[in-house]
């Protein structure tokens, strides 16, 4: 067998692998990405923060393209949770008066978006192999070297590289080659249906393109506008529902939208899809977990290979994206000889742990705030009511020392009630003004890595340097391509 030679090959062509195989192309490496499926493909998780659009997709240089594709805009999430009974809207403009150039994302059918990513992974000049399924990695004493896949009629191949990452998503056969096990939260342990409809309701302007978020007794849904006439449209509840889920989905699938009065409302003339992509009725369970390693000698886990938290707050292709950057910045060090490995790649472990556990830590706070105390599903999502310590382990892999399941519980119990009294002056004033909301923690925590990656695309070398976000780590290049020693 033939052993072709690149600088890094990418297992996986979603958003994750087609960010990070680009923005290491770019700085002239050879890159090859193999990707099992052949696009376009089904996939889910089709709402997206502002730092994707303007921050990484800027980067990439595919912001005009996303522009022209139509997608539904997204100027933040409706919500129909906690103590308020009317729906609250969180915007991504601090107020209607000082929306901005960058203060919306999209609503994406995964099938286009990821297709339009892909393609300018080729413009790039990455070498993209679709229909390959990747078989397992090449390892030479303690360093992964390469990886073996299968073509689109059986045959097998190896390729060797300096670095190998692994994009494969949630279903990732790689991920455990990295070492280290997949640790799953219980707290977040949830099952999702979803379908999707024609012809449902929309929010009013300038909000129509929101994602609209409801709780109810048995959980909370998911309602995404798509287009102008398609709805994404997922019930999230306990997994302890599996079985009668998986029994009969129609069924189940009925009965949960009949039991949420806003969703029923919103979907009274609409018609679901029954055929195509969009006809099955899916389910995903156990989807919030963690890896507890992200990299070894020569291979790094990016997206949900690495770790997926609930989806609520739509951080899913962020994360993805987001850590990719963080790879490619590490890897692109490496290569040109500025870093060594462990310096570099423990700076992508890092952040993205961080990044992981403040979203984490911001979905508890958020799930703390709906008070339903005859619903189980509520119950089980108090703070109060967890006796474990899978929270602090999860929350506490940010800072890396433990505070103690006390001080975790009053902390997001105090943070969850600033958050509450946010939305209530905010829905108070009646006039959109986001300053409440902004001004919060748990906010200011989930949006300030994002908005940073947002500055550097926007204003390039005329960003104003930052900072080591840890004691001694490092700094983003002027580029935003690669990491440099701080020198303040």
């Amino acid at each position: 067998m033939s052993v072709e030679t690149f600088d890094v090959v990418v297992a996986g062509g979603g958003p994750a692998g087609s960010t990070v195989a680009s923005l290491v192309a770019m700085q002239g490496h050879r890159v090859l990405l193999l990707e099992k499926e052949v696009f376009p493909r089904y996939q889910i998780g089709e709402s997206l923060l502002p730092s994707t659009v303007h921050g990484v997709c800027r980067m990439l240089g595919v912001t005009e393209e996303l522009a022209a594709a139509n997608f539904p805009v997204k100027r933040g999430g409706t919500f129909r949770w906690g103590a308020r009974p009317e729906p609250w809207t969180f915007s991504f403009a601090v107020s209607p008066r000082m929306t901005g150039p960058t203060s919306f994302a999209y609503q994406v059918e995964r099938a286009r978006f990821d297709e339009i990513l892909l393609n300018n992974a080729k413009r790039k000049g990455v070498t993209v192999r679709e229909g390959c399924s990747v078989t397992g990695v090449v390892e030479e004493d303690d360093r992964v070297t390469g990886l073996r896949y299968l073509d689109p009629d059986g045959g097998e191949h190896e390729v060797s590289a300096r670095f190998v990452i692994d994009a494969s998503g949630n279903k990732s056969r790689l991920f455990s080659s990295v070492g280290g096990t997949r640790d799953y939260s219980e707290f977040f342990r949830s099952l999702a249906l979803f379908g999707y409809f024609e012809n449902g309701k929309r929010l009013p302007e300038p909000y129509s393109g929101n994602i609209l978020s409801v709780a109810f007794d048995s959980g909370w849904f998911w309602y995404i506008p798509l287009s102008d006439t398609l709805t994404s449209v997922g019930a999230v509840v306990r997994r302890e529902m599996a079985e009668k889920v998986q029994g009969d989905r129609e069924a189940a699938y009925e009965a949960l939208i009949a039991e949420c009065p806003l969703i029923s409302e919103y979907l009274s003339d609409a018609r679901r899809v029954t055929t195509g992509d969009y006809g099955e009725l899916r389910v995903r369970k156990d989807y919030s977990y963690r890896q507890t390693t992200f990299w070894r000698p020569g291979m790094i886990l990016v997206g949900d290979a690495a770790c997926f938290v609930d989806p609520v707050f739509s951080s899913g292709v962020h994360l993805a994206t987001y850590s990719a950057l963080l790879a490619a910045r590490s890897i692109n060090s490496v290569l040109a000889g500025d870093l060594d490995e462990k310096t570099a790649l423990d700076e992508f472990e890092a952040r993205y742990r961080r990044e992981y556990g403040v979203f984490y830590e911001f979905l508890v706070s958020f799930y703390e705030m709906n008070v339903n105390e005859e619903s189980y599903f509520w119950h089980a999502k108090k703070v109060t009511n967890n006796k474990h310590t899978e929270l602090e382990s999860f929350v506490d892999l940010v800072g890396g020392v433990s505070s103690g399941e006390a001080a975790l519980a009053s902390r997001i119990a105090e943070h969850s009630a600033e958050f509450a009294a946010a939305v209530d002056d905010m829905a108070a004033g009646g006039d959109g003004d986001m300053v409440p909301m902004f001004t919060s923690h748990v906010v200011k925590q989930v949006m300030q890595e994002g908005g940073q990656v947002q500055m550097r695309a926007v204003l390039g070398e005329d960003a104003a340097p930052e900072e080591p976000v840890f004691p001694g780590g490092l700094v983003t290049s002027p580029d935003g391509m690669k990491w440099m020693p701080y020198r303040g």
